[in-house]
């Protein structure tokens, strides 16, 4: 299964950060993919931590769930749409969610970011709490694909990237951890991160990253990733908007469980 991570470099202008996914989607078909990711936060990095509150929208229909709804139905593809702000139980906050669209269009899994954000070293601080609603439900749905397997996919956002115990309860084959890595943390911990949960799950992961200088001033890490069952780097890209491409092998992944079957010898 052909899978594409896109990374972008989001800015505060929402339409042109939709159009520009619509695009490297459609690259990204045109290569053949059957599953496209978008990053986190593609529709919007903005100034201020408030600016999503002013593009929500509620869960099932919106300028951007439609455009994307239709993008997945035109390609013919799987789509998991990076993450976008979907309205809460109160007007001052929103969640941060991954939507996926199959290849007819219609949503059939929703994942709101569990883990929120929270950083502090005296010269930059973020806290997601002020504006996001934190989710409750971990989320995984069956992708049949065209090898003629059924993918088990575990969506995860970002700093979900540091909970372990998140993945060990879905079981994944796949995971998918849209991001926007702080240029500070991301340096430091993205790749072995990325590649721990791979290994320990014995699952791909594809990790569509914001990656660059935004017009906010803020800095991402980038580095968008493909991983094997065995913590293999598959593909990735730097820094800069991209496709990044791999190929997700059943017969790799039931190899690798069978040669170490870690996940059978678990006792807690």
């Amino acid at each position: 299964m052909k899978i594409a991570a896109i990374q972008m470099v989001s800015g505060q202008d929402a339409q042109a950060n939709l159009a520009q996914a619509l695009q490297l989607i459609a690259q990204a078909a045109s290569a053949g993919a059957e599953l496209v990711g978008l990053p986190e936060y593609f529709c919007l990095i903005g100034q201020h931590d408030g600016d999503k509150l002013a593009i929500q929208e509620p869960l099932g229909h919106g300028p951007l769930q439609d455009a994307l709804s239709a993008a997945a139905r035109q390609h013919g593809i799987w789509l998991a749409g990076g993450t976008l702000p979907i309205s809460a139980s109160t007007s001052d906050h929103v969640f941060n969610t991954t939507l996926v669209w199959n290849p007819q269009g219609q949503q059939v899994a929703r994942y709101d970011k569990i883990h929120l954000f929270a950083f502090d070293n005296g010269r930059e601080s973020y806290d997601e709490s002020r504006v996001l609603e934190a989710g409750r439900q971990p989320t995984v749905f069956e992708l049949p694909s065209r090898d003629g397997h059924t993918w088990r996919v575990a969506l995860s956002v970002c700093y979900d990237m540091r909970f372990a115990e998140l993945y060990r309860q879905l079981q994944p084959d796949l995971i998918m951890a849209p991001s926007a890595f702080t240029h500070t943390t991301g340096q430091a911990h993205w790749e072995v991160l990325l590649r721990a949960r791979a290994i320990e799950n014995l699952a791909y992961l594809m990790a569509p990253a914001q990656g660059g200088l935004h017009p906010s001033g803020r800095r991402t890490w980038g580095q968008t990733l493909a991983i094997d069952p065995w913590g293999v780097v598959l593909a990735q890209q730097a820094e800069g908007p991209g496709v990044v491409l791999a190929d997700c092998d059943w017969a790799r992944l039931r190899q690798v469980r069978e040669q170490l079957p870690a996940l059978r010898h678990r006792k807690f």
